[in-house]
């Protein structure tokens, strides 16, 4: 992720773990999604009267954020003119160094679950929480998305103070927020500024991998090891994840940026139930509305909305009957005024999601039911964060791969994906359930929820594993 300056700590590269053949993968109950503390009212009712403190705002929100110190190991060949000078006479090993970094986080349930971003934790090999009461905790990492920057992180813990939730939507420019996080490790810290915009976006922070940006933007003062930590509203709820910062200084100038946390809270969810953010999707392509094109239509010039320019054919939208030259005014009441907010609300629901939207056709108002499918960001995805493609002759004399040898070469593993402990680079499922595959078609329709059995060949040597699909 590109970013032109971030308040924490940026990506970490982790180690595949080696393969072992007939690793067998604990059958664990799928978890329990947590139950959130939500409050959507508004922040103020327009009548408001001065205000002498926040105090008895601030206090309960400071419980509930967090420091998370994160470490990773990291090898520094040595230098070659080294290995040159000795020849073989000397072995000289590589070194290692470790590397600390700080970051801020928000309980999100008295259970554990603590959101945070994606660049805080990315790529950790050990990650550690400090509560506000000094109590220190181990922490795992549940999954990650860098397309939002958001990760969700759990201590074993009961009990905890737990953040309320507002609804991000309803969060105007002028309303009075706080930042709360640990800057600069000199202890948790609250700031306070306002909402200075919503909405922001094109800001190239994520532009490079596709991501989805919608920050809030702010005055409070927001640092480095801000990052994580929460931007609250006046009434002490949360209503974003602080994130980053533009500044010629790399220090605060009053340009932060915040995760609305209604964004945050999908993906925390689709994290926690299946360690990936399953997006939903239209299937179609669409542009905003220009004035020029919209009177040429036969509408006002200042009509908003987005107008349907392809339609994939089998898709959702296709299956529902949305038109070409369709003008798409809003998602389910959420007014959808450019393509990049069309995108966005759509990511936002979950795939099997049935939604309303909002058009004109022919000039005529209607509503549609479309029901979401699901993204596929990876099209070569066969399993969270596993990418494979069908073996080739070229990538198998290129791997040495016997030539009897077929299936799915897998290409890449994320870090954070929930089959990294199992599965590698450079390997090859030849059978799934006791099925041969050869392409990602079949093989994704042969894998089953629950335990699947997997014939595999690596390093030369072939072997069953068993894995388990949620």
């Amino acid at each position: 992720m590109k970013i032109k300056f971030a308040s924490g700590i940026l990506a970490f590269l982790s180690v595949l773990p080696a393969f072992a053949p007939g690793l067998v993968a604990k059958d664990t109950p799928a978890p329990a999604i947590p139950q959130l503390r939500r409050d959507s009212s508004p922040v103020a009712d327009g009548k408001s009267g001065p205000v002498a403190s926040y105090a008895d705002v601030v206090e309960p929100v400071q419980k509930v954020v967090v420091t998370i110190y994160s470490s990773r190991t990291i090898r520094v060949p040595v230098n070659p003119l080294l290995r040159q000078l000795f020849g073989n006479r000397i072995q000289i090993p590589d070194q290692e160094r470790k590397e600390e970094g700080l970051g801020s986080g928000v309980i999100v349930s008295p259970d554990g679950y603590i959101l945070t971003n994606n660049h805080v934790v990315e790529g950790a090999d050990e990650l550690k929480v400090a509560l506000s009461d000094d109590r220190k905790f181990s922490a795992k990492l549940v999954g990650t998305d860098d397309k939002t920057d958001v990760a969700v992180i759990k201590i074993e813990a009961a009990g905890l103070p737990a953040v309320t939730l507002a609804d991000s939507d309803k969060l105007r420019v002028g309303d009075i927020v706080f930042a709360v996080g640990n800057p600069l490790a000199v202890g948790e810290t609250v700031t306070m500024g306002i909402v200075s915009a919503k909405g922001r976006n094109h800001l190239g922070l994520l532009g490079e991998i596709g991501g989805y940006e919608d920050f809030i933007q702010t005055d409070a003062a927001i640092n480095m090891g801000n990052s994580g930590g929460a931007l609250v509203d006046a009434k002490g709820r949360l209503v974003g994840i602080n994130t980053t910062i533009l500044s010629p200084s790399r220090g605060n100038v009053g340009i932060g940026f915040a995760i609305p946390v209604n964004l945050a809270a999908s993906v925390l969810q689709s994290l926690i139930l299946t360690g990936r953010v399953s997006r939903g999707d239209l299937g179609i392509d669409a542009q905003d509305l220009a004035p020029d094109v919209a009177e040429q239509i036969g509408l006002p010039a200042n009509t908003t909305g987005v107008i349907v320019s392809d339609i994939t054919s089998g898709s959702p939208a296709d299956k529902a009957g949305l038109k070409d030259s369709d003008v798409i005014l809003a998602i389910n009441d959420r007014t959808v005024a450019s393509r990049d907010q069309l995108r966005l609300a759509v990511a936002e629901l979950a795939p099997g999601t049935k939604i309303a939207l909002k058009i004109i056709r022919d000039g005529k108002p209607a509503t549609i039911a479309v029901v979401l499918g699901s993204l596929l960001e990876n099209p070569n995805e066969l399993l969270p964060g596993v990418s494979a493609v069908a073996l080739t002759d070229d990538a198998r004399r290129k791997l040495g791969i016997d030539p009897r040898v077929t299936g799915l070469l897998i290409t890449d593993i994320d870090s954070g994906s929930p089959y990294a402990d199992r599965l590698a680079a450079d390997m090859v499922i030849m059978e799934i359930n006791r099925t041969a595959v050869s392409n990602l078609t079949a093989a994704r329709a042969l894998l089953q929820k629950g335990r699947n059995l997997l014939f595999v060949y690596h390093n030369g040597v072939p072997g069953f594993l068993v894995v388990v699909v949620r």
